[in-house]
């Protein structure tokens, strides 16, 4: 087993929490919490995981900058041959060109580097893949990487351009005499620095009365922005005879010795690789941490919606309890089907005198002869199941009000649609017939309660026995217009139907077994209606569950950057430079391959520091200056 096994399986372990959107409500800064995603699932793709998988793979140097400054000229002249396509026409770099030696051919078709980009070897390659070609003249060793302009008009070109940087062993970045000080280049160099990227600059098209003045400015800009030391190469402004035309060698030989010199020295590649390698570890530790918080406002706001949600349900609840107790059922239809039960409505008007007398002849009545008693009974279900719809109804309204006035539920809703999101505005379908059966299953248990209550009472056996669905019914009656008993007999609601239920229930039954027989059942029916209430809920919830980041996402982020920090020290010695974590002294030499830089564990903004191989002032040997150079008139470079 590898030393850097555990490191690398973290780093896979971190991949798997990323292949989900985390974002996916309106939430925060949500759009660049996603970019964040995107750019640390690409570098885990595209650089981190394949680099650690194989320490000694060639080294990918990427060459990126601003639209015109030069990349694919510089990469042809550098190979001495044509393998990209310069031109004015913007943009030019429709599709990068990854030129390698014969030798490491095969690892970079392999597609273990951005592995998400199809690879092409044609003559030209296609927006979205990656041409690949080679050139026995470039060292194996090192790829170079001609990618699109950072500031492209094409979107997509710019994402490309960040997305290929990011998979960078070492960036070659190509800015302009005259666009040096551009705020998009810096935005990039900021990243290398804060990345402890290998980097390198090439400052190009530079007029030659401006050679070294220009230089000591940007020289000055990089120290400003933590990038001081930076190696920094001058290439003069040179008029070419065509446009497509290559620059001298003695123009680009600076930045071709020093990659050769790279290419060549095994623990200068390595070096090149640990800094970058580093430096991306190093970065988790921020960039992981933070994803996992902008996770937990995804989260939160999640928890908002689903708060507001059962507000709105609770207080749905919340007035069935109160159309429960109001009496608001025994009117209407119930109550001319009870006068039909009992026989005449003169007669509840008397009842209050002549209880005993008349609970004789209810007696009689259920055990007798047959009484209209299945029409109360439906009256009876049609009306609770009436007041559900209500609430539901008035819930549905509420929840969606709340929603409406919240970027992110109403971002949801809009998402769902506009006849979704109207749907979810009142009571389901379906509801009418779960509702129905909650009913009746509602009915069952009080008519099992009566059963239950009587059968251990002799003076009442008979009235147990054939007339308990009359008795179910008066406890059904009781739980709409009563308390239970604790506040003694109500006022009379709808004619006496409270008083006369009540009474004759206490008649047969006792007092205190009439308020526990109503207690049971009134919380048995408010059970039911709260499970049809929370089913309506989730039509709400529903669309949070179908989208809404595993809630354990943010902890296990935090996790595994804490075991990618603390695992970072398995990190393989080049031998020749710092061990992981310490902050190393600045190697310098003279030969072309030496590289200096402050590692991961340096101040953030030190970059790759290659050693000066020009001339005093530290700029460009052999600058171009006439025919004798091989200087070519014609195009402008």
């Amino acid at each position: 087993m590898s030393r850097s096994d555990g490191l690398l399986e973290a780093l896979r372990e971190l991949r798997r929490h990323l292949d989900r959107d985390l974002f996916p409500l309106a939430a925060g800064d949500a759009p660049a919490g996603r970019a964040a995603q995107r750019e640390l699932a690409g570098q885990l793709d595209d650089y981190l995981i394949p680099r650690l998988t194989a320490l000694d793979a060639p080294l990918l140097a990427v060459v990126g900058g601003s639209t015109g400054a030069g990349k694919s000229t510089l990469v042809n002249s550098v190979v001495g041959t044509d393998v990209t396509e310069p031109g004015v026409l913007r943009p030019t770099t429709l599709a990068p060109t990854l030129v390698t030696n014969p030798a490491d051919e095969a690892w970079f078709t392999a597609q273990h580097v951005l592995p998400g980009l199809p690879r092409v070897t044609g003559a030209r390659g296609q927006p979205g893949t990656l041409r690949v070609v080679t050139a026995p003249s470039l060292p194996a060793g090192l790829a170079l990487l001609d990618a699109p302009d950072i500031d492209s008009v094409v979107a997509a070109n710019r994402e490309l351009a960040a997305q290929l940087l990011a998979a960078a062993d070492l960036w070659l970045f190509t800015t302009t005499a005259a666009r040096y000080a551009d705020e998009v280049p810096w935005g990039f160099l900021r990243a290398a620095r804060e990345r402890s990227t290998a980097l390198a600059v090439v400052l190009s098209r530079v007029p030659p009365e401006a050679m070294g003045v220009v230089r000591k400015d940007l020289a000055r800009l990089l120290e400003e922005n933590g990038l001081g030391g930076t190696r920094l190469f001058e290439v003069p402004e040179l008029t070419l005879p065509e446009e497509n035309g290559r620059l001298p060698r003695s123009a680009v030989r600076d930045v071709t010795d020093w990659l050769t010199g790279i290419a060549a020295d095994s623990q200068a590649r390595a070096r090149v690789v640990r800094q970058t390698l580093s430096g991306a570890l190093e970065s988790l530790a921020v960039r992981v941490p933070a994803l996992a918080d902008a996770v937990d406002h995804q989260h939160a706001a999640a928890r908002e919606l689903r708060s507001l949600t059962a507000d709105a349900y609770t207080a749905g609840l919340a007035a069935f309890d109160e159309g429960m107790l109001d009496g608001s059922l025994l009117r209407g239809e119930v109550l001319a089907r009870w006068q039909d039960f009992i026989g005449t409505g003169d007669l509840m008007r008397s009842l209050e005198s002549r209880v005993g007398r008349f609970r004789d002849r209810m007696v009689a009545l259920f055990t007798g002869r047959p009484a209209p008693e299945n029409d109360l009974r439906v009256a009876l279900e049609s009306g609770v199941e009436a007041l559900i719809r209500a609430s539901a109804d008035g819930a549905a309204e509420r929840a969606l009000d709340a929603w409406t006035a919240r970027p992110t539920g109403r971002a949801l809703l809009e998402e769902a649609g506009v006849v979704a999101a109207g749907r979810l505005g009142r009571a389901s379908s379906d509801l009418p017939t779960r509702a129905e059966t909650a009913v009746r299953g509602w009915q069952g248990y009080v008519l099992d309660l009566v059963r239950e209550e009587g059968a251990d009472r002799r003076s009442v056996a008979r009235f147990t026995s054939y007339g308990v669905n009359g008795a179910g019914l008066l406890l059904m009656l009781a739980v709409f217009a009563s308390t239970g008993g604790l506040t003694g007999i109500e006022v009379g609601i709808a004619g006496g139907t409270s008083v006369l239920s009540q009474k004759l229930l206490e008649a047969v039954f006792g007092d205190q077994a009439v308020r526990t027989l109503t207690v049971k059942a009134r919380a048995d029916l408010r059970a039911r209606v709260a499970i049809l209430l929370d089913e309506e809920a989730d039509r709400f919830t529903g669309l949070l569950d179908a989208v809404e980041p595993p809630r354990e996402v943010g902890t296990a982020l935090r996790e595994v950057a804490v075991a990618v920090r603390e695992r970072r020290r398995e990190l393989p010695s080049t031998g020749g430079g710092p061990e992981l974590g310490g902050r190393p002294d600045a190697v310098r030499g003279d030969e072309p391959g030496e590289v200096t830089g402050s590692g991961p564990g340096g101040t953030p903004g030190d970059g790759l520091r290659g050693v000066s191989g020009g001339g005093p002032d530290g700029g460009s040997r052999g600058v171009a200056g006439g025919g004798s150079d091989g200087a070519r008139e014609g195009e402008e470079w």
